[in-house]
């Protein structure tokens, strides 16, 4: 016991301190990627051919392409562009980018889920499209994509690991090291998984709860 006990203050500090960068790039990928969704969802109720067009190929692009390829052509493609950008930022952005993309098609499924009833009862009683949206479409369709967008969340953090790729000093880019250098193969991963467990399992519980709520309310 002591052994083991010996060894998680040897290399949990690192671990935990990837951990930190993991939940910081899951959050503020999640910030990009529900702006970005909720945008392209929003600019293609407009219905102008040729965004639309646009708007469907970045969502069938970033969806149907592995989202290490992603990575790899931001960090180490726009360098030959003249545009050096840090591991973690590439991380983020490249992340964003990919969850926008599912996020865009999951507020679009919710938006068009809402009744058009709604919509003309709102322009009949004096308000603009735009307030129709933002006050009667927008709160309804948030409510209704909160399950997905959280089960979203949970893959996300996850899929956080890929970014150890391009040494953003994450998690799993600490555990790579330390393996390096202890060999201790095993028992590191062991934890990796153990602090990933207790970081995604409350994600997941709320997540239940609000699918809860959803069937509840409808």
């Amino acid at each position: 016991m002591d052994v083991i006990l010996g060894k998680i203050a040897t290399l949990g500090p690192p671990l935990l301190l990837g951990a930190v960068t993991t939940v910081t790039i899951t959050l503020v990928s999640l910030i990009i990627a529900i702006i970005l969704g909720l945008t392209l969802a929003l600019i293609q109720r407009a219905r102008i051919t040729w965004l639309n067009w646009i708007i469907a190929a970045y969502i069938e692009l970033f969806r149907n392409t592995p989202v290490l390829a992603q990575l790899f052509i931001i960090y180490f493609g726009l360098p030959y562009l003249g545009y050096k950008i840090p591991s973690f930022l590439a991380a983020v952005i490249g992340l964003g980018l990919n969850g926008g993309a599912v996020l865009a098609e999951v507020f679009r499924a919710g938006i068009a889920a809402i009744h058009v009833g709604q919509r003309e009862a709102s322009l009949s009683v004096g308000m603009t499209p735009w307030m129709a949206m933002r006050y009667i479409i927008l709160p309804q369709t948030w409510r209704m994509t909160l399950p997905p967008t959280g089960n979203y969340a949970i893959a996300l953090f996850k899929d956080t690991a890929v970014v150890s790729a391009i040494a953003a000093p994450e998690i799993m880019f600490y555990a790579r090291t330390l393996v390096a250098s202890t060999f201790e193969t095993a028992f590191i991963y062991l934890l990796v998984a153990l602090i990933y467990f207790v970081l995604a399992f409350p994600m997941a519980r709320l997540v239940d709860r609000l699918e809860r709520q959803q069937r509840a309310w409808l």
